[in-house]
């Protein structure tokens, strides 16, 4: 059988945590953010786990893992 190939997009925009879910950065945090409040720019820091049901279509996409 023949290697497949992990999405390259995902390689880059996850990671995967000890116990099997995948942490991802929180969207809206690149531009415009004179027009977010404080509070908004706040909750969004740092990163976020991805829910379950986005999870197995992420594990497709990487079949042999994230680093």
């Amino acid at each position: 059988m023949p290697k497949l190939k992990t999405k390259s997009g995902v390689k880059k925009r996850f990671k995967l945590t000890a116990t099997g879910k995948i942490k991802h950065g929180v969207a809206g945090k690149r531009h415009r953010l004179i027009s977010h409040n404080a509070k908004y720019i706040r909750q969004n820091r740092g990163t976020d786990v991805l829910a379950d049901a986005d999870t197995a279509r992420v594990k497709l996409w990487a079949p042999y893992g994230l680093k």
